[in-house]
């Protein structure tokens, strides 16, 4: 089994909630499109979010909501709370800003990370998006104890655990199209 979590975060530091989540695409929202495409992979879907009010009026009561522990740390506490509350080991992590999830690229980022790897992120295009990765919930606690010391980039997290780049010619050779990593940018707002 495997836990959904979609980090809904603050737009650049402000307090309202990330607005990219109800952009619409294709007539539904991005925040719909990812809980239905999360819904066929995951057995849970919770989204992380400072500000909840405006997803609770969007989201099915089977949809949890919850907050950072560590507000105002960025993406690196939105992923902690995420996994610490996951139910189960594996969780598929992805932004809220992404408007063509893939359960197909998640499934196969989840059989690297049964090799033994803490996460499997996709290297697409020279670039790691760690928004759509694959995650131990286990990573919850050195995440935890990385925010505690100040540090609240991703990056720093990578360069503490065993994780794996699954490269752009193995989502091709699955058929999986790479504009799953695609994102709204904040400026459309």
């Amino acid at each position: 089994m495997v836990s959904g979590v979609i980090l809904a975060g603050d737009v650049c530091g402000t307090e309202r909630a990330d607005e990219r989540a109800f952009l619409v695409v294709e007539g539904q929202s991005l925040l719909h499109r990812q809980i239905k495409e999360m819904k066929s992979l995951c057995a849970e879907v919770t989204i992380v979010t400072n500000h909840p009010q405006p997803f609770l009026r969007h989201v099915d009561r089977d949809i949890r909501i919850i907050s950072d522990y560590y507000a105002g740390q960025g993406i690196l506490s939105g992923m902690h709370a995420g996994l610490a509350l996951a139910r189960y080991p594996d969780v598929w992590m992805l932004g809220c800003h992404m408007p063509h999830p893939s359960a197909a690229a998640a499934s196969l980022l989840l059989l690297w990370r049964r090799e033994g790897y803490d996460a499997v992120i996709p290297l697409i295009g020279g670039r790691i998006y760690p928004l759509h990765g694959i995650y131990d919930r286990a990573l919850s606690e050195p995440i935890g104890a990385m925010l505690e010391e100040g540090h609240t980039d991703v990056e720093y997290l990578l360069q503490q655990i065993h994780w794996l780049k699954l490269k752009e010619p193995t989502f091709r050779s699955n058929r999986i199209d790479s504009r799953f990593v695609r994102t709204v940018p904040v400026r459309e707002l």
